[in-house]
């Protein structure tokens, strides 16, 4: 692709499933050269790249553990190689565990799912401003952390670990945006609801949307194209007014 100063270059985390892949199929509608981050589904983050280029679409894969510094690092530098300066980035990569209650609870499970859930997000914001910021020579660009809304309910019996890393999550995009507002950055989150993920049956319960769904008030559990919706305004210039913000997406839950 040819690279412009108005080119828009997104990377995606966990880009490969999910609510992750529909961002990158609607982020590359609206016009970006979408990096797909994926951990270890190769055929699934290629399947993402390959719908988005036979829409007329620009992608490209880029594998990386986001709770390893070092893959990080290689991969923000690819990114650049390979596509040109990022302007957008959608921290969406996470993980869960088995539902299980605190006191049941390993204490490498809950290492790894701040590895990846709030260190690794830190780790991939950290790089994406050192190349956005206008302070030191960038375009300025928009950051979306993808938060839970388990961070505010705790997910008692079931993942409070889990909502714990979203709720570290969230301080990370209040106080990022304080701390880089002036410098052309804009940091918001989203908070899902129940969605209808594979993460469900990562945690043990592949039916659990259907099972709390009627204590949804609009009775119903959340597709990933419409938290896609919400974080593509996030990052367009409608809201470009709105830093610190945190959308919930999550039919009133």
């Amino acid at each position: 692709m040819s690279r412009t100063s108005e080119t828009r270059i997104a990377l995606v985390t966990g880009g490969g499933r999910g609510i992750g892949a529909e961002i990158c199929r609607r982020l590359a509608k609206d016009g970006y050269a979408v990096g797909v981050n994926y951990r270890s589904d190769d055929a699934a983050a290629s399947q993402v790249v390959d719908e988005i280029r036979s829409s007329g679409g620009s992608a490209r894969t880029f594998r990386a553990d986001v709770g390893r510094e070092a893959e990080v690092l290689a991969m923000f530098a690819e990114v650049g190689e390979q596509l040109g300066t990022i302007t957008a980035l959608v921290n969406n990569a996470g993980i869960v565990a088995p539902q299980s209650k605190l006191a049941d609870m390993r204490a490498d499970r809950i290492a790894a799912i701040f590895q990846t859930n709030a260190i690794g997000a830190l780790f991939c914001c950290r790089e994406a401003v050192r190349r956005m910021s206008m302070r030191t020579g960038g375009q300025g660009g928009g950051i979306v952390n993808v938060s839970s809304v388990a961070a505010r309910t705790g997910a008692p019996n079931e993942y409070i670990d889990y909502a714990a890393s979203k709720g570290a999550l969230d301080s990370v995009t209040r106080g990022l945006a304080t701390e880089v507002a002036n410098e052309g950055i804009r940091v918001n989150g989203v908070r899902p609801g129940f969605i209808y993920t594979d993460m469900h049956a990562d945690g043990g319960e592949p039916g659990r949307v259907d099972r709390l769904a009627s204590s949804i008030p609009l009775q119903r559990g959340g597709q990933p194209e419409e938290v896609a919706n919400a974080i593509a305004w996030l990052l367009s210039d409608e809201a470009s007014y709105v830093t610190g913000s945190i959308i919930e997406v999550a039919g009133g839950r």
